[in-house]
């Protein structure tokens, strides 16, 4: 418990001056955070993170995370952002016939899969601190309630497993739990920093909505370390886990939101 505490503390000391003071620094920490969440997943599938597959897919996921303005100035008005994504995928299919299938088609559709499930989450990432400070606390504070309220409730009420063969500790009680706290401190919010155009109702729905694309999020995570036997993704934040550990539930948080044009 204590080493968990020193980590936290550390981590909010260099987390918080970041996000607040966004520009360079949030994409700078975006495409930190995405390297070593991808490197986790290369371990996890047992590959070198000094190798042509490592090297294409760590390039590749920069590009995904790089921010939509970066590419206006970069590339002719012809080509889009995601044409460059796609040629990274393109150099993964292309490397499983030139390692004569040592590297396979699973391990690319895996670390394809890899790079936008977190270069995605991350891009959004700096999109949302873009907009405004608020709009990334909005985020966070959905994800963080919901894990605080889920881990609270579920401890006190938690009866009936909620995805025992993926998570066994987890109960339906405390997601239940998690998403009402959650969509209470998050409409709470909202309302005194409004963000978008929304009345109070809908964004009372769209948290609680956020809410459980968030524990989708873990559960996806969960269901990753299951499937490759390791109980973290990584080892950087001692007594935390991995980067993956950490950011399961944002990466999906913040596409979502997206999707409703909040950010």
């Amino acid at each position: 418990m204590r080493q968990r505490v020193i980590t936290a503390v550390v981590a909010l000391i260099i987390f918080i001056p970041i996000i607040v003071a966004g520009h360079i620094w949030i994409d700078i920490a975006a495409f930190a955070l995405g390297l070593v969440a991808l490197s986790e997943v290369l371990i996890m599938r047992k590959k070198l993170l000094v190798s042509p597959e490592a090297i294409i897919s760590g390039i590749g996921i920069l590009a995904v995370i790089a921010p939509q303005s970066w590419w206006g100035e970069l590339l002719p008005s012809y080509l889009k952002p995601w044409y460059i994504v796609y040629l990274f995928i393109l150099l993964l299919l292309m490397r499983t016939v030139v390692s004569r299938n040592r590297f396979s088609f699973d391990d690319a559709g895996v670390i394809t899969l890899s790079m936008l499930y977190i270069g995605v989450g991350f891009h959004f990432f700096i999109a949302a601190r873009t907009i405004s400070l608020v709009a990334l606390l909005y985020a966070l504070f959905i994800v963080w309630t919901t894990d605080s309220g889920a881990y609270m409730i579920g401890r006190k009420l938690g009866k009936h497993k909620l995805a025992p063969h993926i998570s066994p500790n987890k109960t339906w009680e405390g997601s239940i739990g998690g998403s009402l706290v959650a969509t209470i401190v998050g409409s709470v919010f909202w309302y005194f920093f409004p963000i978008g155009h929304f009345s109070l109702g809908i964004m009372i729905i769209l948290t609680l909505i956020f809410s459980v694309v968030g524990q989708f999020g873990d559960l996806v995570e969960s269901a990753l370390k299951r499937y490759y036997g390791v109980k973290d993704s990584g080892k950087i934040l001692p007594g935390h886990g991995g980067i993956l550990d950490r950011f399961d539930s944002l990466l999906l948080v913040l596409p979502v939101i997206h999707l409703f044009g909040l950010i």
